[in-house]
């Protein structure tokens, strides 16, 4: 039966805290409790739970309180030693892949019950794990006690009375009359858990019992006579709710998968070697879904609202599928037929290749209705496979209802499939849902977008992975050499939970206008849009790119002998250990940066941080540049030139960022540095063909004219509609000068205030920026905020908006979730807060140029023998265009891009023009 797992983590943690000596990692870190918590943990996952929740109390008071003030008056402060244990637990709680819920007003104890009643009334078997005495009143057929610290199990009515003496339903009046000195609620004086059970048998009910307490004699009949009256109240206090309104399901808390890299962080640094041991023999950090890149979910407390599951909505959707292999053509046309008269069809390809620039189609899986679908394959060979029909036959019979855009079609992350139909002739028309994006908008902050994540979040249901057909490393075998009644199962039923995952995400985007519009008018049209860039794809010169690879192995053998030359002895600049040793050992040289083991770090930051204290840093960051740009770009981008197109060919993801970014891979050209001349030096590398220019178009300024708009603030709209240098106008405002009268290092300095204000810049970093003290930093934001109040207000407000309600919107109505918004970690919720502020400004910025792109895509249309859209790189466009097109370009191009959105203040475009894309930008 499907398990749902409630651990008390108060029980937990405490119980771990009082049984376990006060151990310490090597930087005397706390790790006594922590570290009964985790193996408890291991314990639980061991049984591969479907459903799991960490429950623990939120902080500040509950209705019991205000029931009885008294209430839990005597329980002391937690222990300093517990409480630096509180955030680590949850970050591995977290990493673990368990959802943390903790809900004020209530305490634990409601939750649990909540979610267990819920959960077993949907047909879960529960589980509370804890040690509390209290939960035992929950305890009946389909919900059991767990104690994993003791092992004990409590499953039944006779368990129950075994270890009480009274059934479950008499656990309340039990603990009623004998009071619980832990929480301060005072029972029956001298009334032990034996009397209790007694009185409980004989009268049956604490009802019985009250009326019957004349008749009980001696001391203990006086004693519970004079307590009569509190009785009720105790009723009250020790009564577990079950009815408490919650944002989550019992079946939203799906066991997520492990934040790999995350765990073996913390293992590491609290010195859990045999969690490290048998984290490190389990499955690969990063592992990805075939299709979609793996996004690992931000660590923190459970904030945004979570799905509800099929079961909640119809039972069908979570059901097993009817699935049909077609290997003949009345077959194929039975499902044309059934396709056309549904009028939209979930569908998904099966390929020999995750880059659909190279990827050779093997079948297609098509449904129309839930729970029957079917797998048309036409690329199985091996001994004794079927006869299937020619792949061309099978395209041509497709193809009318592939290309009728007035049929929808229905995908998961699509635009893979859109590529590798097109580069088989077939050029799909009316792809209209995704659900991948259904599920990106509806919380970007969210787990997995891939769909074996959301059918287990969404559906409750578990798919056939691609290994468990086809093997992992050096065993696994090609797709195509899978038994065609295995391969049908496992691509039919990717076309079934598509149109599935459809019919549950589509509602609730309805339910929320703004998000829906997100989803409909800017990442919908984008889909075809981004895979018409990434099949244009960019000239690269190969040679050029060599030259330069030859120049940075040059220099970077100049930098290592200056670096030999330093320290006076050769050593291996690759090697963090030997850095460690040669900078802080012999150097003495501080280590303000330090690993999560507590050792010096030697990452670019903590060069950074010493490198104005010796020389030798800052030629060890030099060589670490020149070598990251000669093996990332320089080395590797010849190789990536496609043999057919003669182009590099990236791809982009709509889901790589929670503000709506778009990023890119194989190759990443969002990092490609432009503040220095070797950063610059590749970009020539990009080049137009004969006849041809390159144009880049890129916003100016658009995130503070963003934060203008949004603040509304008149100084700073002012400065834009007057057309000036925004910078050297808010430096003429802050330091009360005349505009011709404003200093190089003025305008520097409100340049940094401008930018750094949207990133939650504080007094120290623009201290450090600017190379001055923190106090003339805090008084030049003082003399901002003087000068530009709305920003002020605006930031404010933004804050108080994310408290309430947990998420911060764009223009547009785009959510980014902030899960540590409210959390007790001051440097958390400090962190929380600066993405609040900035989250609208990059997030609106990345709806603004995605309505462009749609825009100038629409137009480009009509002139696809001119000019392409070949890259987009945060806010720039680039093109490849005719040489005498290159000016109707930019003027409409410009146009179009500062038509994007209407703000407060105008957007501008700037455009160059050349013959790479150095010279364009």
């Amino acid at each position: 039966m499907t398990r749902l797992v409630l651990i008390d983590g108060s029980s937990y943690l405490y119980r771990a805290f009082h049984a376990l000596p006060p151990l310490t990692n090597a930087a005397g870190e706390p790790t006594g409790a922590l570290f009964g918590v985790v193996n408890m943990l291991r314990a639980t996952l061991k049984e591969r739970p479907e459903y799991i929740a960490f429950v623990i109390d939120a902080p500040g008071k509950t209705f019991r309180d205000a029931l009885y003030p008294a209430y839990k008056a005597n329980r002391a402060a937690m222990p300093d030693q517990l409480r630096a244990q509180v955030e680590p637990m949850c970050a591995i709680v977290h990493a673990l892949g368990i959802d943390i819920l903790r809900v004020e007003g209530v305490e634990a104890d409601d939750v649990i019950g909540t979610l267990a009643l819920q959960g077993h009334a949907e047909g879960l078997q529960v589980t509370i794990s804890t040690s509390d005495k209290d939960f035992a009143q929950l305890v009946r057929p389909g919900v059991e006690l767990v104690n994993t610290m003791s092992g004990s199990r409590m499953d039944s009515d006779a368990a129950v009375m075994d270890k009480f003496g009274v059934r479950p339903e008499q656990i309340v009046d039990l603990l009623s009359l004998m009071g619980d000195s832990v929480d301060n609620v005072p029972g029956v004086d001298k009334c032990g858990p034996k009397t209790a059970a007694k009185w409980l048998s004989q009268y049956g009910s604490l009802e019985g019992v009250i009326a019957n307490a004349g008749s009980i004699k001696g001391k203990i009949g006086e004693n519970l006579r004079a307590a009569l009256e509190r009785l009720p109240l105790n009723r009250t206090l020790v009564t577990i709710r079950t009815d408490v309104p919650l944002q989550v399901a019992a079946r939203d808390l799906v066991l997520r998968e492990q934040h790999v890299d995350d765990l073996r962080a913390l293992y590491t640094r609290y010195g859990f070697n045999q969690a490290l041991k048998d984290l490190d023999g389990g499955a690969p950090a990063g592992a990805v879904s075939e299709k979609e890149p793996g996004r690992a979910r931000g660590s923190g407390f459970v904030a945004a609202p979570l799905p509800a599951t099929a079961a909640d909505l119809d039972p069908a959707l979570a059901a097993a599928g009817q699935y049909e292999t077609v290997l003949t053509g009345q077959q194929l046309d039975a499902w044309i037929a059934t396709l056309k008269g549904a009028g939209r069809f979930a569908f998904d390809t099966e390929t020999d290749s995750l880059d659909p620039m190279r990827a050779n189609l093997i079948g297609l899986s098509l449904a129309a209705e839930i729970g029957r679908a079917a797998y048309v394959p036409f690329g199985h060979d091996y001994p004794g496979a079927p006869v299937q029909m020619e792949r061309a036959a099978v395209l041509d019979a497709l193809r009318p209802l592939l290309t009728d855009p007035a049929i929808e079609k229905i995908g998961q992350h699509g635009k893979y499939d859109l590529h590798v139909l097109r580069r088989h002739g077939v050029e799909v028309a009316g792809y209209a849902q995704d659900t991948l994006l259904e599920s990106f908008v509806l919380n970007s902050g969210s787990a997995r977008h891939d769909l074996d994540s959301l059918a287990r979040r969404y559906l409750g249901y578990d798919t056939v992975k691609y290994e468990d057909l086809c093997g992992k490393g050096a065993k696994q075998i090609a797709f195509a050499h899978v038994a065609l009644d295995d391969a049908t199962g496992y691509a039919a039923e990717d076309a079934d939970i598509t149109l599935r995952l459809h019919r549950v995400l589509a509602p609730k985007l309805a339910a929320e206008p703004g998000l829906e519009s997100v989803y409909r008018d800017i990442e919908m049209p984008l889909v075809p849009v981004l895979a018409r860039i990434e099949a244009n794809g960019v000239r690269v010169d190969a040679d050029e790119l060599r030259r330069q690879s030859a120049d940075l192995s040059r220099r970077m053998l100049a930098a290592q002998r200056k670096a030999t030359e330093l320290a006076g002895r050769s050593f291996n600049l690759d090697s963090p250990k030997q850095l460690q040793a040669l900078l802080f050992d012999e150097l003495g040289l501080p280590a303000v940066v330090k690993t999560p083991t507590g050792q010096p770090s030697t990452n670019e930051e903590a060069l950074e941080a010493i490198a104005e204290q010796h020389e030798l840093p800052r030629v060890i960051l030099e060589y670490r540049g020149l070598a990251k740009l000669r093996s990332t770009y320089t080395d590797k981008l010849p190789d990536m030139i496609h043999p057919d197109t003669g182009r590099v060919h990236t791809s982009y993801h709509q889901a790589g960022a929670a503000t709506g970014r778009l990023s890119s891979s194989d190759p990443n050209l969002q990092n490609i540095p432009i503040r220095t001349e070797d950063g610059r030096r590749i970009r020539r590398a990009f080049v137009a063909p004969p006849g041809r220019k390159l144009v880049a178009c890129d916003y100016s300024q658009i995130e503070l004219r963003i934060m203008a708009h949004l603040s509304g603030d008149p100084g700073l709209v002012g400065a834009f509609e007057s057309g000036v240098d925004v910078h050297r106008a808010t430096a003429a405002e802050v330091f009360g000068r005349k505009l011709e009268e404003v200093t190089g290092n003025e305008r520097r300095a409100a340049k940094a205030i401008n930018f750094g204000l949207m990133y939650g810049m504080s007094a120290f970093g623009l201290a450090r920026q600017l190379s001055i003290g923190r106090g003339e930093a805090q008084d030049y934001i003082a003399l901002y905020f003087s000068r530009y109040p709305g920003v002020r207000d605006y930031m404010e407000a933004t804050r108080r908006q994310a408290r309430d309600k947990g998420y911060v919107e764009t223009v547009f109505g785009r959510r980014l979730y902030l899960d540590y918004i409210n959390a007790g970690s001051q440097g958390q919720r400090a962190g929380a807060e600066r993405a609040a502020i900035n989250a609208p400004m990059q997030g609106t910025a990345a709806d603004i140029i995605k309505r462009a792109m749609v825009s100038v895509d629409r137009w480009l249309s009509n002139h696809a023998d001119r000019a392409l859209m070949i890259l987009q790189v945060h806010d720039e466009l680039v093109f490849e265009v005719d040489a005498d097109f290159v000016d109707p370009l930019i003027g409409q191009v410009r146009a179009l891009m500062a038509g994007a959105a209407t703000l407060a203040v105008p957007l501008e475009v700037d455009c160059g023009v050349g013959d790479n894309w150095d010279q364009a930008h």
